[in-house]
């Protein structure tokens, strides 16, 4: 151990009060009361840590006490300079409240308090972190803060002043210490470079000063940390501070977050798992993807010319993250920010966080859930006009309305006069004729359809993990339910891997089936297969041979196809034109095969549907 070798933060401590950087309004009290002569007896100085607090307190010490002085630029040659710069205790006393907190460490000093200085003007104590004192401690030093002896000064820092009691503080003159702004601490951090002959990086100097939280002994330290990694040849660049501190790059933050703006999940969790191979915990990965999501929002909301010292990025940076969100919308990044907000919350309660990890990607990736604004207008009028919206493939597509019915342009015909005309008609009521053939298949088809729907939406009920339900709600597809063979078919190969390989993974599906089905069937867990839908509509209508099936039976009309909500919004119409708006509700959200249909959608598309009375068209 080298014993002459001393710290950066130490070494560059000011000693003046022109050195102090920043806090330009203490420097000027405290500079017009040495030259008024205008000494209080108490000061307290209060402010984040790492912002002068007890630098400060020392140099006014000086002040006083230099045999030049009371000077606002001490001599720092003298003894008493010498003494305070050494921390000898002879007439500045510095105390720590945290390991001198009880009742009596404050009887010691209210007794040396009475005892006059040696051979200085003022005693003065400066007491650091004076809120971790006792309720108790505070109330003995109370009535000596009140009325000190002649020439006896008390300086408190702290951290936390709301822990300082009330009647302490209405005791002192308070100094409140700002955080550092980056600026000023990165043109400090050049000056030590310099000084030291540390070759970095400007960029390198604003990001340490951007991860400070204005401070500037974090700062400093900090810089003395990389200043290992000093060569003559290569400067140290904000690359090299992220290795050091096993923070991700920029360049990978990137590839994550240009895969999940694009929904697309199976790349976006091979970008996570090569991230989480090279050994970054799950908590550290998504706060620096919060930190990430934080400058694109400012980015995407603040000018190019006021984001200058604001956002964490270079120049370069910041044109490639421009790129990016060009085709996103502000509300679709605070929608990523809050998810990745309630993720890191759980991370730090799951027992698992590799899994909440993929999970969470997985979440943000689905933008189909977080459309633009625009979009959402767009379905709302064609909703309004009677039309069935498309779901949008990707999230900078245009949707695509698809016409339920037939509209008249020169009139709004509404279903109610068109159900009158056909009963006006003049045919006996009680003739009736079956559906054309066309119409019974896709009938059929859909009833095929509702078995394995039902049978799948059960299985998910089933399914104890809710993490677990999600990733097979996204990734699974149905392909048979019986009780002798139970086929599931999972699109993501590592998800595949996933439920075959591991055995809580598995039970869970085993004791899914079980539920449902009952007994002891076979479980196949697979890839998709070419003719996995024409072994779902067998394996479905075979289900549905046991159930009876009422006959599908229309009046007589010579259109082909008629919408089942047009007549129920007709019959509605005829039966009351008053009725209220819940009822009207309630007959949607009733309509059974909206309620199979949900089981292969997460709960926000499901919620799109009910709320605007939608239809996902295949």
């Amino acid at each position: 151990m080298n014993k002459s070798y001393v710290p950066l933060y130490r070494k560059y401590r000011p000693q003046v009060l022109e050195q102090i950087v920043g806090q330009e309004h203490v420097k000027k009290a405290l500079t017009n009361a040495i030259e008024s002569n205008r000494i209080a007896h108490a000061y307290l100085f209060t402010g984040p840590r790492g912002t002068g607090k007890t630098s400060t307190a020392r140099i006014f010490a000086k002040s006083l006490n230099c045999e030049k002085g009371p000077t606002i630029s001490p001599c720092n040659e003298c003894e008493n300079c010498l003494n305070i710069t050494k921390s000898i205790p002879i007439d500045v006393i510095e105390i720590d409240a945290a390991s001198n907190r009880s009742v009596s460490d404050a009887e010691e000093i209210i007794q040396n308090v009475a005892m006059a200085p040696v051979h200085s003007r003022y005693k003065i104590y400066i007491i650091d972190e004076v809120h971790m004192l006792t309720p108790t401690a505070f109330n003995a030093l109370l009535k000596t803060l009140e009325e000190p002896p002649e020439n006896v000064v008390f300086i408190l820092a702290t951290t936390e002043v709301h822990k300082v009691l009330d009647t302490i503080k209405s005791r002192c003159q308070r100094f409140d210490f700002k955080r550092i702004t980056t600026d000023d601490i990165s043109k400090h951090l050049r000056y030590i470079s310099d000084s030291e002959n540390i070759n970095i990086t400007d960029d390198a100097l604003n990001y340490i000063a951007s991860n400070s939280a204005g401070g500037m002994r974090d700062s400093i330290a900090l810089l003395d940390q990389l200043s290992v990694l000093n060569s003559s040849k290569e400067a140290i660049s904000v690359d090299d501070i992220n290795r050091l501190l096993g923070r991700l790059s920029f360049t990978s933050l990137t590839e994550l977050f240009s895969k999940i703006i694009k929904s697309e999940s199976n790349s976006a969790l091979d970008v996570l798992n090569d991230i989480y191979n090279q050994g970054n915990e799950p908590s550290q990965i998504l706060s620096n993807f919060l930190e990430y999501l934080r400058n694109a929002l400012i980015l995407k909301s603040v000018e190019s010319k006021s984001i200058q010292g604001v956002v964490q990025l270079n120049e370069e940076q910041i044109k490639i993250l421009s790129d990016l969100l060009a085709d996103i919308e502000t509300h679709q990044l605070v929608s990523l920010l809050d998810k990745c907000a309630g993720y890191i919350k759980e991370l730090k309660l799951s027992t698992n966080p590799k899994l909440w990890l993929d999970v969470a990607v997985l979440d943000m990736s689905n933008l189909l859930e977080n459309t633009k604004l625009s979009q959402l207008q767009a379905r709302i009028q064609q909703l309004e006009a009677g039309h069935s919206v498309k779901t949008v493939p990707s999230y900078n597509t245009p949707p695509m309305p698809v016409n339920k019915m037939e509209v008249n342009k020169k009139e709004d015909i509404k279903p109610s006069k068109v159900l009158n005309e056909q009963k006006n008609e003049d045919k006996p009521s009680h003739v009736q004729t079956p559906v054309s053939s066309s119409t019974s298949k896709l009938k059929s088809q859909d009833n095929a359809d509702t078995g394995i729907k039902n049978t799948w939406a059960k299985f998910l009920d089933n399914v104890s993990s809710f993490a677990s339900r999600a990733i097979l709600k996204q990734h699974a597809i149905p392909v048979k339910f019986s009780d002798d063979e139970v086929i599931i078919a999972i699109k993501s190969d590592s998800w595949l891997s996933k439920f075959r390989d591991e055995s809580d993974r598995l039970s869970l599906i085993e004791n899914a089936v079980k539920a449902v089905v009952g007994g002891n069937p076979k479980i196949i867990l697979r890839a998709p297969q070419a003719g996995d839908d024409d072994l779902r509509k067998e394996a479905s209508a075979t289900t549905q041979k046991s159930e009876p099936k009422k006959p599908l039976i229309l009046p007589q009309d010579d259109t082909e196809e008629i919408v089942q909500d047009v007549d129920e919004a007709a019959e509605s119409d005829l039966s009351s034109d008053n009725s209220n708006s819940d009822e009207k509700k309630t007959l949607k959200t009733n309509n059974p095969q909206k309620r199979e249909d949900s089981a292969f959608h997460s709960d926000n598309v499901n919620m799109v549907l009910d709320l605007f009375e939608g239809k996902i068209i295949e």
